[in-house]
């Protein structure tokens, strides 16, 4: 059995539990701040990338179902948190103690169904309490006007964002009726595009295009599918289909820029029939 393999095993029940791991977590930070001149260089503001860097390998690894490999990636990820809660907690602000505790009160306070006995919610009632409560902590805290946008980042994907907007917007009221007009306002924002367009006015066309992407992200809250999810698939498709018309290109001797327009669409065609694909 392989050392990845045992730990898995210890992880499952043979003599380990996640707090006595997290405590073992914690002092292995300890330690690496203390003894390692990299990790004690360390502060919130270089850290920025690595968070982002985990994030996505975290991604990567739900994408590919890959379950070893997003378990040690959602490892790497509990680790940039750990690191910003120690650094944190050196200058006096808060530690990771602090952290846990924060999210698990919250969770409780936003769950009245689940820890305070309020029966007969279904998932939509439970989201609008969540956002009630949620815009109500916001006041007692102090927040200025608190909106019904409130909590979605600035530095999140724009296709992620947009759909997050658009649902807060639409648990506050600010929606569609139905599916029908959503997509009537795709072909509105592509209508405007074309004319943006037409008149060659580089600043309007760029204004019109994001219209146009930010109906399409409404659409795609409409439709259960996620923008950013369908935007990685189909990127993850042109990737594998173009690397393909390379690959008969170089068996024909030829390349995408010596083939001529017409053989690449026929490869292209061809490739997307072997797929199966429309």
């Amino acid at each position: 059995m392989s050392e990845s393999e045992k730990q898995a095993g210890a992880g499952r029940g043979e003599g380990a539990s996640a707090g006595r791991e997290l405590e073992r977590l914690l002092e292995v930070m300890r330690r690496l701040r203390e003894g390692c001149p990299w990790d004690r260089g360390q502060d919130l503001r270089s850290l920025r990338p690595y968070l982002v860097e985990e994030a996505y390998e975290v991604l990567d690894a739900m994408d590919a179902g890959d379950l070893p490999a997003l378990r040690e990636e959602l490892g790497d990820l509990l680790f940039q948190i750990v690191f910003q809660s120690k650094i944190a907690e050196e200058s006096g602000a808060f530690g990771m103690a602090e952290v846990v505790a924060g999210v698990a009160g919250k969770l409780e306070r936003r769950h009245p169904h689940v820890f305070a006995g309020l029966a007969g919610v279904d998932a939509e009632t439970a989201l609008r309490n969540w956002a009630a409560l949620k815009r109500e902590e916001r006041r007692r805290a102090g927040a200025p006007s608190p909106s019904a946008l409130d909590g979605v980042p600035k530095q999140e994907p724009g296709l992620r964002r947009a759909e997050r907007l658009s649902e807060k917007a639409a648990r506050g009221g600010f929606d569609w009726s139905e599916i029908a007009g959503v997509r009537a306002k795709v072909d509105e924002e592509l209508r405007e595009l074309d004319e943006a367009v037409a008149g060659g006015a580089p600043r309007r066309v760029e204004e019109e295009l994001g219209d146009v992407l930010f109906a399409l992200c409404n659409l795609a809250r409409w439709l259960k599918a996620p923008a950013e999810d369908a935007l990685r698939g189909a990127i993850e498709r042109f990737e594998r289909r173009f690397r393909e018309v390379e690959r008969r290109l170089e068996a024909e001797g030829r390349t995408t820029l010596t083939a001529g327009s017409e053989r690449l669409d026929e490869l292209w065609n061809a490739v997307k029939a072997d797929e199966g694909a429309g």
